[in-house]
């Protein structure tokens, strides 16, 4: 599994993260529909409080959505397969490129990887896969390399489920919320940071060993 942290304020990435934080407010603010529908346009959202299972496993035609909303340009780049990867070095410093441009690019891989450790995608026969939307990239202060990912996956980690049951009450009917007002407001929280965190625990710090490949993906 791919290491992941949060996002403190003061990070260093390109884009920055005042940037990325307005594209994603002005992205989220643009964002019609029904109060559900939006939800459902930036969430994967779990069938109940107590995280079962996802509402959809829409994950790839969501990240897809979502990169294009967030691209200068208005379309997201789909690299090929990064398990099949000729040279991943080469790949990646590409991404980096793409990135730094304000295009996100939406990133596939066994759900294993790149799920968060509390996601309930990956199962015990190591199948499936799952999709992520990288806005940027970055350097800590050690100069360890990092990726800012967005994961739709509500259930990911502890962090961003004890935020999701702050912010939708437990028994909330989800398909029946008719404020739009509300459902932006549990969007945001999600997305967005507070005194301490630069983002809301969906986006997290991604740290890619970008000279290897990809684990295969395994499809059930």
């Amino acid at each position: 599994m791919i290491e992941q942290k949060r996002v403190e304020t003061g990070a260093t990435t390109a884009p920055t993260l005042l940037t990325l934080g307005a594209k994603i407010t002005a992205a989220v603010d643009a964002t019609t529909g029904t109060a559900f529908e939006r939800l459902k346009t930036w969430l994967q959202m779990p069938t109940d409080s107590k995280f079962k299972g996802a509402l959809d496993k829409d994950c790839k035609v969501r990240a897809v959505e979502v990169g294009n909303r967030l691209s200068t340009g208005g379309k997201a780049y789909q690299p090929g397969s990064l398990s099949a990867m000729l040279n991943p070095t080469i790949t990646w410093a590409s991404i980096d490129a793409k990135l730094a441009t304000g295009v996100a690019v939406v990133i596939e891989g066994a759900s294993g990887h790149v799920c968060g450790d509390k996601s309930y995608f990956p199962n015990v026969a190591g199948t499936g896969f799952h999709v992520l939307v990288f806005l940027a990239a970055g350097d800590d202060s050690d100069g360890r390399h990092f990726y800012l990912g967005f994961d739709p996956d509500v259930s990911a980690t502890e962090a961003s489920r004890k935020k999701w049951d702050d912010v939708v009450p437990e028994g909330t009917k989800l398909k029946e919320l008719t404020d739009t007002a509300e459902s932006t407001k549990i969007i945001k929280a999600m997305l967005l940071g507070d005194s301490t965190h630069a983002f809301g625990p969906l986006i997290r710090k991604y740290y890619v060993d970008t000279t290897k490949k990809f684990p295969p993906i395994v499809r059930a």
